[in-house]
């Protein structure tokens, strides 16, 4: 089998040759540059941010850097372990030199990661435990952030060494449901809430569907393409070192750098959520509001509290009586069981809210010390409207429900958003990651997978379904896998080219995605119970 897979391949050993190439010094010195500049520009940004806070410890100090170290350790890993999938393709048929080559997808991994929305980021963040979201500041928060990191860098590490192309989001969703399973074992008798499972839910089926949406989407292209166009270069294995024709060099750089992009505009905002949260728990003052948002926003802010203040009042029951709205409003996120006093406890915090911002004027003028209590009350309404709009046990109508999406949306304004800093230091780390530790996962690709070399048209075929699937997980706020779409994309269009699979790399590649979410979630799980032990 080995001879039959060696002859097959012919140029291994040419790609083999060049990969083993060191980076030239122009390169070294552009990517130092860059990678300079950025740093500056983080780091100004960031002292910028917490000259306005006023209770900075060395002990915050501390914290923050070990905490932001570990986010972006995150971030570096998944650069080099899923980033060399984009790549993979070009380099295995000559169209671009490898280390050019990672240097263009890095570029592009960094501007989709500018560019990205931030629903993947607060999507990830809605499936933690609502109290640990509120005290992202206490032990347990700080737990829970360092627990779900270290378990995702831990596994991804293992198999970045193996050489699988495991999936990093996978892996990340693990470690969160890990975390949550814990703490709701570790604190039964007080209630203590677990995992958003119609949350996981939704996230788990992107995982679960996109690799079989990758290897038959892919595969029908390829069959596609064979009736539409007619150009057999297309369909040819690549010949010693010539890159392909014109046209099909240009269609492969292009799906290269779709994939790049899409990349990091949807894998970047893991990191990006999970350093809001260490941010707002740590240096609130600076965080835990947009004080970016204008004070016409905030007199808007106002008139939308008042509309949806209206719209609870047709559906509150005159009968409700409560004691703190916000114990409330938080047992119904954490219990997902509604009560005649959900409703009156939403209207009160709402009340609260719009009568504060009526007095400060300005998002940017709420007091320091009240930031964090802020905030957390607009991130308890925002997520018992979202819970709310699924269950409707008041039987809102349709017209109703839109005066409260728009209050939503003014919520999200002041609440969800993502310095550019922070853009810039994940897009940093994963393109520093993209270049170091990329050849590992790029030969698994290139040579591992099918028996026959990769031909130019499935390249094509495979990164086209990538970035398509994962364009679309974006504009559904769901993470998915670069990993294995574009691994079972190329998978699928060796089946459809009857090339033949390499049994062996396939069945690792499907160990490491089933050992994933169980090895991920007890591996965060005791790592968020000795975190919390310690701290």
């Amino acid at each position: 089998m080995a001879a039959t897979i060696e002859s097959a391949i012919p140029e291994k050993h040419v790609v083999a040759e060049k990969l083993s190439r060191g980076p030239g010094a122009g390169g070294i010195i552009i990517f130092g540059l860059i990678f300079a500049a950025g740093l500056i520009y983080v780091a100004t940004h960031l002292i910028s941010d917490l000259s306005v806070e006023r209770n900075v410890t060395i002990r915050t100090f501390l914290l923050l850097g070990g905490a932001l170290l570990i986010a972006l350790g995150f971030e570096f890993v998944n650069g080099f372990h899923d980033t060399a999938n984009a790549v993979a393709t070009v380099i295995y048929t000559h169209s671009l030199e490898p280390h050019f080559a990672v240097a263009w997808s890095g570029l592009w991994n960094f501007t989709g990661v500018l560019l990205s929305s931030g629903a993947v980021a607060f999507g990830i963040l809605s499936l933690l435990p609502v109290e640990l979201i509120l005290q992202v500041g206490s032990a347990g928060g700080f737990a829970m952030v360092f627990a779900l990191l270290v378990a995702a860098i831990i596994w991804n590490l293992g198999t970045w060494y193996l050489g699988l192309p495991a999936s990093s989001s996978h892996t990340l969703i693990g470690s969160i449901i890990g975390v949550g399973i814990a703490n709701q074992l570790m604190a039964i008798k007080s209630g203590t809430s677990g995992v958003d499972w119609s949350q996981a839910g939704n996230i788990g089926k992107s995982l679960l569907v996109s690799p079989l949406v990758g290897f038959a989407i892919a595969a029908l292209l390829l069959l596609v393409a064979k009736v539409m166009v007619q150009d057999k270069r297309l369909y040819d294995a690549p010949e010693g070192t010539a890159p392909p024709p014109f046209w099909i060099r240009t269609l492969l750089i292009l799906t290269c750098t779709a994939v790049s992009f899409a990349h990091g505009s949807n894998d970047g905002q893991k990191g990006m959520g999970l350093i809001m949260l260490i941010l707002i728990g740590l240096v609130p003052t600076a965080y835990a509001l947009n004080r970016d948002v204008p004070a016409d926003k905030t007199a808007d802010f106002v008139a939308v509290s008042t509309q949806a203040d209206k719209v609870l009042d047709k559906y509150v029951s005159k009968s409700a009586t409560i004691g703190d709205p916000r114990d409330v409003v938080e047992e119904y996120i954490r219990t997902k069981r509604y009560s005649p006093a959900t409703l009156l406890g939403l209207e009160q915090i709402i009340n609260d809210i719009s009568n504060e911002l009526k007095m400060y004027k300005e998002m940017a003028k709420v007091p320091p010390q009240y930031a964090r209590n802020f905030r957390n009350d607009m991130y308890l309404t925002s997520e018992a409207f979202h819970l709310l709009e699924k269950q409707n046990p008041a039987s809102m109508t349709a017209d109703d429900w839109a005066t409260i999406d728009n209050y939503k949306k003014h919520i999200d304004i002041a609440t969800k958003f993502i310095p550019g800093w922070v853009k810039v230091a994940v897009a940093l780390a994963l393109g520093l990651g993209t270049m170091v530790g990329w050849k590992r996962i790029v030969v698994t690709v290139g040579e591992k997978i099918g028996k026959d070399h990769l031909t130019y048209g499935q390249g094509a075929a495979a990164e086209i379904t990538a970035a398509t699937t994962i364009a679309a997980a974006d504009l559904y706020g769901l993470p998915v896998s670069t990993t294995h779409v574009l691994s079972s994309g190329v998978a699928g269009t060796m089946m459809a080219n009857r090339s033949g699979l390499q049994f062996e790399t396939v069945r690792n590649i499907a160990m490491a995605w089933v050992l994933t979410l169980p090895s991920s979630i007890m591996l965060a799980a005791f790592l968020y119970w000795l975190f919390r032990d310690i701290l």
